[in-house]
């Protein structure tokens, strides 16, 4: 006889039913178990086990039933259950019996005949919400791509600035002694003194944690400086302040969870490079017609990346300047994008644009081919939506990633619409391509001669992006091992 689950997924019959619609024509017609069990030769005792769908009952037994009850087989074997009663007392027998029950650590309720129809409606209601949020909360790849999808959309909109992150974040990091130049270990050591906290590094961070924080004892633990002086460890520390400073409650979806990330990470970018220092060091470059993203970089003390995420933060709102963003890898993936400037990203049906491949003439997969990747690398490209002028600068990461899980190489590109690239040093570049995608003939089909050779010859086995397809874990803490994390609090804490 197939399983609970199989049966079900069929329409056929499971262990449960069958048993429900035994007690439900044995009661009709007045029977015992005791007298059941005369009239089939069997024990009251197993038949009991049978009822509760703990025992699948052998062909023999389940014919000698049938006729004890006077029912054709067919009748006993009906997927449906015998009523509505039968139905919640299935739904909630099978409730506690699966994986999510047993994680609550509260004792079962018998679906007994003596349980009162409205405690039991009410139990199985609790538990298909339960199970709703669950299925919420661990997030589908489509779930996660859409929640995703939203808050980009939702950054662009608003021109990826938020007043009141900007705000709190001057607020602290002036109060911490800040006045210009980079936010030094020490500053940010002081911030989080400032908040009740003290900054430990420490060699054995559980290895799904980012960071760890400690409220009982005050305590923020890092994982060691893998680059002195790196802006890094900084972030990290940032971040781990900045769902105290912002009052964030523990995720209750993969939506709230991405626009925690996204939060947390705008607050620490806005200490690193605070706008009541940024903008003016934006504003006199674009005065002398010399913006560029490894000044602004170098000025702060952060990396190319955040240097130009940081540029979508302020250059629109402040200096009127529309612009795009893409981390690309180096097989043409696109890993992270942001654009209110009109740049057409390839996306899928749902909008989502996470691990689309992006046109092989954009500068962002261009700047792959170059021998010296020490500079940034200047190109226009025209498109179906216009002309773009971009700044691409290549990196690589470590085999271990960094803290989001990349790795290999990848490159980084801010860019701007033609007319905007007045502003920007790179400006008299000579390199210019022409884009046709989406058209597939633009890049995605092999040329002719190309095809004529190697159609129906070659088999590739395709990279396979495991992060896109993962759920995030649940757990006390979403996305980390629960048990670890304890465990490291209770090594750390102090006696």
């Amino acid at each position: 006889m197939p399983s609970s689950s199989e049966a079900t997924s069929r329409g056929e019959t499971d262990p449960i039913t069958l048993g429900r619609r035994i007690r439900h024509l044995r009661t009709t017609q007045g029977l015992t178990l005791d007298a059941l069990g005369e009239k089939v030769g069997s024990a009251p005792s197993l038949l009991s086990l049978v009822e509760n769908g703990r025992r699948e009952p052998r062909l023999g037994l389940l014919r000698s039933i049938a006729e004890a009850l006077g029912v054709p087989m067919s009748e006993l074997l009906s997927a449906e259950p015998p009523s509505r009663r039968a139905a919640l007392e299935i739904a909630l027998d099978r409730a506690q019996r699966g994986p999510l029950f047993t994680t609550l650590g509260v004792p079962a309720v018998k679906p007994s005949q003596k349980l009162p129809m409205p405690v039991l409606e009410q139990l199985v209601g609790l538990h298909e919400e339960l199970a709703r949020r669950e299925q919420l909360a661990i997030a589908t790849p489509e779930e996660a791509r859409r929640a995703n999808t939203e808050l980009r959309l939702e950054r662009e909109a608003r021109d990826n600035h938020y007043p009141q992150f900007e705000a709190v974040a001057e607020q602290l990091v002036k109060a911490a002694g800040y006045t210009g130049g980079a936010l030094t270990h020490r500053t940010v050591a002081r911030m989080a003194e400032q908040m009740g906290f003290t900054l430990l590094h420490v060699d054995d961070l559980p290895r799904s944690a980012r960071s760890v924080t400690d409220l009982h004892n005050g305590r923020i633990y890092l994982p060691p400086a893998s680059t002195p002086g790196g802006h890094g460890l900084r972030s990290l520390a940032l971040q781990a302040l900045a769902h105290r400073v912002l009052e964030h409650d523990r995720p209750r979806s993969y939506g709230e969870f991405l626009r925690q990330r996204v939060e947390i990470t705008y607050f620490a970018a806005a200490c690193l490079a605070p706008q009541f220092v940024a903008v003016p060091f934006l504003e006199a470059r674009k005065r002398e017609r010399d913006l560029a993203v490894e000044d602004f970089r170098d000025a702060f003390g952060i990396t190319h990346e955040a240097a130009a995420m940081r540029l979508t933060n302020l250059a629109t709102h402040h200096l009127g300047i529309p612009l795009h963003f893409l981390r690309v890898g180096a097989d043409g993936a696109l890993f992270r994008g942001y654009a209110n400037d009109g740049l057409p990203f390839p996306q899928d049906v749902t909008g989502a644009i996470e691990g689309q491949l992006i046109c092989r003439r954009w500068a962002a997969r261009e700047a792959f081919e170059r021998r010296d990747r020490a500079t940034e690398f200047y190109q226009y490209t025209d498109t179906p939506a216009g002309t773009f002028w971009c700044s691409t600068q290549t990196g690589s990461m470590s085999p271990s990633g960094g803290p989001d899980g990349g790795s290999g190489a990848f490159s980084i590109t801010v860019g701007v619409p033609y007319a905007h690239a007045k502003w920007f040093r790179g400006r008299d570049s000579q390199v210019r391509r022409s884009s046709g995608c989406p058209d597939p003939a633009c890049c995605q089909r092999p040329a002719p001669e190309l095809t004529d050779r190697w159609a129906g010859e070659a088999w590739p086995s395709g990279r396979m992006h495991q992060q896109i397809l993962a759920a995030l874990p649940r757990g006390a803490f979403p996305g980390v091992d629960d048990a670890e994390v304890y465990a490291f609090l209770d090594k750390h804490a102090p006696e």
